[in-house]
């Protein structure tokens, strides 16, 4: 998203788990919005807590979930990551 890295969740989460932290991931998001709405910043904290509590069920942070070695590069800017050729020269978009 806008020539940025994204982690993506871990593929050995069963549907069902996925699905589950998903809905949570969701649920939180639309209270972040919520809170922002009644300018209530207690319950905003709160649900961006929920918001990372979901992202790290899901995988999208913390640990990496695969051994490959390949560093963790999430919310890099692809072109200074190590997918910067790949990106520029085959599967990315305009943006280099």
């Amino acid at each position: 998203m806008r020539g940025r890295l994204w982690r993506a969740s871990n593929p050995a989460l069963s549907e069902s788990e996925r699905q589950r932290h998903v809905g949570e991931l969701m649920d939180a998001r639309r209270a972040v919005g919520e809170a922002r709405r009644n300018d209530d910043e207690a319950a905003e904290k709160a649900a961006r807590a929920r918001v990372h509590a979901a992202k790290l069920a899901l995988g999208e942070r913390g640990p990496v979930w695969w051994d490959d070695g390949a560093p963790d590069e999430n919310r890099k800017l692809v072109r200074n990551s190590t997918y910067a050729d790949w990106w520029r020269d085959d599967g990315g978009c305009s943006e280099a």
